[in-house]
C-alpha cells in the first residue's frame, strides 16, 4: 500500500464530474481503495473521494470512529458507483472540513437523512438509510464525485474560517472532515 497525494482546492480534478468505475473487482481498483483508506487514516480524515487523490472515478472511502459519530463505529469501507437519495426536507448545519482544503472549516447545511447505495470491491451491495454524521460524510464525499467542494454549499460565510479561530467560538454542530 502507499500514501497518495491529496489534491488541494484549485486543482481542476476537484471540479469535474467523476466517471463511473467500469469494473469494481479490477485489481487496480482494489489497490486504489486500499491506498485511499491508508491515506485517509494517515491524514487523518474520515472520508476521501477518488478525485481528491487525482483519480476522476466515482468512488469514495470513509469510516466513522464511535468517538466522533456518537453512534456505533463504522469500519473503513469503499462505496463504488454510489447513488444518493435525499430523504425529507429537514436539514442540519454541521461544521465540515476537507482534506483538500486544509485548516479551514465551515457550517454547511446538509440533509439530515439520506439513502445511498453502491458496491464494494467484491461487487457486494453497500449503503442504506442513514442520518447524523454518517449521512453528512456520505453527502460530502458524494459531492466530490460531482465536482462540488463544501464552500460551494455554504450559506452563511460568517461561519467559514480557520479551524483554530472557529474553535474559539461555540460550535454550531458536529464537525466532519473528509
Amino acid at each position: 500500500m502507499a500514501l497518495l497525494k491529496i489534491a488541494r482546492m484549485g486543482h481542476p480534478v476537484l471540479l469535474q464530474r467523476a466517471e463511473p468505475v467500469a469494473d469494481p473487482n479490477a485489481p487496480e481498483i482494489r489497490r486504489l481503495v486500499a491506498d485511499m483508506i491508508e491515506t485517509m487514516l494517515d491524514a487523518p480524515g474520515i472520508g476521501l473521494a477518488a478525485p481528491q487523490v487525482h483519480v476522476p472515478l466515482r468512488l469514495f472511502v470513509f469510516h466513522l470512529p464511535a468517538a466522533r459519530s456518537g453512534a456505533a463505529a463504522v469500519a473503513p469501507r469503499a462505496v463504488i458507483n454510489p447513488r444518493l437519495e435525499l430523504l425529507g426536507e429537514e436539514r442540519v448545519l454541521r461544521v465540515e472540513g476537507c482534506l483538500s482544503i486544509p485548516g479551514l472549516r465551515a457550517a454547511v447545511p446538509r440533509h439530515l437523512r439520506i439513502r445511498y447505495t453502491g458496491v464494494d470491491c467484491d461487487g457486494a451491495p453497500v449503503g442504506g438509510e442513514v442520518d447524523g454524521l454518517h449521512a453528512n460524510v456520505v453527502q460530502h464525499e458524494y459531492d466530490h464525485l460531482d465536482g462540488i467542494l463544501y464552500p460551494m454549499r455554504i450559506t452563511d460565510f460568517s461561519q467559514f474560517g480557520f479551524a483554530e479561530e472557529l474553535a474559539r467560538v461555540p460550535p454550531l454542530g458536529q464537525e466532519t472532515a473528509s
